[in-house]
């Protein structure tokens, strides 16, 4: 099986600098673009071709996944809950100087409320699982989000460090013998590239 991750284009809390975590924000023009940039990249590229995609319900998600399914001309299924974005709790919309403001320099470490770590792994784990099982053979291309992205990636490939994962990245993964094999990631090269739109 392969996967092609991708993350939604940008929104207007991603310019504000807002967490958004599970609150539904849709893309702005800018997120717009890059979705068509990623589209028009993925239709130039004759060495990888991809069955349908499937996104997460969040409206950012599905937004991109809807480009990307018209201009690939492939089917778009029906959104998937466990593909959403890491509950974030009380950090929700808020921006770095209020988080600091209300919890200090390391907001980071305080609880409040969000999802753990092993819950986001689980949820996208059983997602995994069962593509593999329906379409082994298959290629699926899966629009999501940051915090969850980076936590799957990490969890299904060695080497694959818990790192930042940019608005509008396309990554790739193979399961080969048993494991999973990254071929891209987290690639944005399409936002800087003109000839693909």
């Amino acid at each position: 099986m392969k996967l092609g991750w991708i993350r939604h284009g940008r929104t207007a809390w991603n310019a504000l600098g807002k967490i958004q975590g599970q609150t539904d924000i849709p893309l702005n023009e800018e997120g717009q673009r890059q979705a068509h940039a990623l589209a028009a990249r993925l239709a130039n590229d004759t060495s990888e071709q991809w069955d349908a995609v499937i996104s997460s319900d969040l409206m950012r998600a599905r937004e991109t996944a809807a480009i990307i399914a018209e201009k690939l001309a492939i089917p778009l299924l029906s959104a998937d809950d466990r593909l959403r974005e890491r509950y974030f709790g009380e950090i929700e919309g808020t921006t770095e100087a209020e988080r600091t403001a209300k919890w200090g320099e390391n907001w980071r470490k305080e609880y409040t409320g969000q999802e753990s770590d092993a819950l986001v792994r689980s949820r996208g784990g059983a997602f995994v699982q069962e593509w593999l099982g329906k379409s082994p053979g298959g290629s699926l291309l899966v629009v999501t989000h940051g915090s969850f992205l980076a936590q799957m990636l990490h969890s299904l490939c060695e080497g694959l460090e818990s790192s930042y994962i940019n608005n509008m990245s396309y990554s790739i993964m193979t399961f080969q013998e048993g494991r999973w094999h990254s071929l891209l990631h987290n690639c944005t090269v399409h936002l800087h590239d003109s000839t693909t739109i």
